[in-house]
């Protein structure tokens, strides 16, 4: 995908996760997410402050957070969650134009922000989403290949990812065949993907993503 090719699958994905926001009960909001300790609240927070998040807040924060990065994430998150729930999801439907990068990321991480905190959203409330095939290889390869915060290929080391719906494979060794979608789960670190995959290297995936 070229660059204009991602802006645009950010733009359609998160159009569709402000309607899909837009249209849950109450307690959908309070409910717990793919994300451990994130409610589906703090999710949609997240995905409406990263877009506006400077390199100057980034600082404050991580300082806030004591240095660590995990906790300043998810710290953010919370308090910008205290907002409206009809607020987060305008702030979303705002942001599905912008092209504004939040600090030391690229287009293409917006786009795997997008369709894995949508599955995180999603599954839980046991609402089907299917991710677009080319955005969602575009995305795991991305993630494959960035290192921190996923280290993919450190965790994965020794086993071979094969999607069966796209022309997709990385790495060496055991095989783990799946949708591209539960692939880029699981380079995204979600346990969530594992019923959705199959061959020799599934054996040991549970322990790698704890």
């Amino acid at each position: 995908m070229n660059r204009e090719e991602i802006w645009a699958a950010v733009e359609t994905e998160r159009h569709g996760l402000a309607d899909l926001l837009g249209a849950l009960s109450p307690g959908d909001w309070e409910r717990p997410s793919l994300c451990a300790g994130w409610r589906v609240r703090d999710v949609a927070a997240h995905l409406a402050l990263a877009p506006s998040v400077s390199t100057g807040r980034a600082l404050v924060e991580l300082v806030r957070a004591r240095g660590s990065f995990d906790r300043m994430i998810h710290d953010t998150a919370v308090r910008h969650a205290r907002r409206p729930t009809a607020e987060i999801v305008e702030q979303i439907r705002a942001s599905a134009v912008s092209r504004r990068l939040a600090p030391s990321t690229k287009p293409l991480d917006p786009l795997f922000d997008a369709l894995v905190h949508g599955q995180d959203i999603a599954v839980p409330l046991g609402i089907e989403r299917v991710m677009p095939l080319e955005p969602a290889r575009a995305a795991a390869d991305h993630i494959w290949h960035r290192g921190f915060p996923f280290f993919a290929q450190r965790r994965f080391r020794g086993l071979r990812l094969v999607a069966t719906d796209v022309d997709w494979s990385v790495g060496e060794g055991e095989v783990v065949r799946g949708s591209i979608q539960a692939l880029l789960l699981l380079v995204g670190g979600r346990p969530a993907a594992l019923p959705d995959l199959s061959g020799a290297g599934t054996a040991g995936l549970t322990a790698r993503l704890s």
